[in-house]
């Protein structure tokens, strides 16, 4: 078995490792992290969603979503998030901080007419997300580019715990080169 856990470096490259499985993998756990947020009015908002791109060398992380949702609402109010995902196998938990920047539109168009039509389906429902219903399925699949938004998360940093035998956490900054300091778990 490798030591991935013992050096820094070590994990910085598993959790990209990790998160790329997740992108690729549709039953990985990095495929669908925690993405978590503030609400205009100040209440922490948890949601799932779908790993869509990575770029290590960014340290930049893609999510889609409907342009008319409540996480849009709240990034507009505060742009930065957060994202957790916890590898049972690895026996790892990634957490990440990120600024996040929306895209839509003319921006996202190419997108778009690349993803499958059954996936169109999530971005276009009438009425809008969040919106009270009479019934549980009083609502509308209208499959609309213009609601079709991605969030390009740029990681600022990364904490990392490794639960093995001996427990280990690492944290990660930008701002720091990336360069791991290790942390009491």
């Amino acid at each position: 078995m490798s030591e991935w856990f013992e050096m820094t470096d070590g994990i910085l490259s598993k959790v990209w490792g990790t998160l790329g499985r997740g992108v690729a993998d549709a039953k990985h756990p990095a495929r669908r992290p925690t993405f978590a947020t503030v609400s205009p009015d100040g209440w922490p908002e948890a949601r799932t969603v779908v790993l869509r791109s990575i770029d290590p060398t960014a340290a930049v992380v893609t999510v889609h979503t409907d342009l008319y949702s409540d996480k849009i609402k709240s990034l507009q109010a505060q742009p930065r998030a957060a994202l957790h995902i916890w590898d049972a196998k690895q026996d790892l938990q990634i957490r990440l901080q990120a600024e996040v920047s929306i895209s839509s539109g003319a921006q996202t168009r190419a997108l778009w007419d690349k993803i499958p039509d059954h996936a169109q389906q999530s971005y276009g429902v009438i009425p809008a997300p969040g919106t009270p219903i009479e019934t549980a399925l009083d609502y509308v699949k209208d499959p609309d580019p213009a609601t079709f938004a991605v969030l390009q998360c740029t990681v600022t940093t990364i904490d990392a715990v490794h639960l093995g035998a001996d427990h280990r956490r690492v944290s990660f900054s930008r701002l720091g080169h990336w360069q791991g300091q290790w942390l009491s778990p």
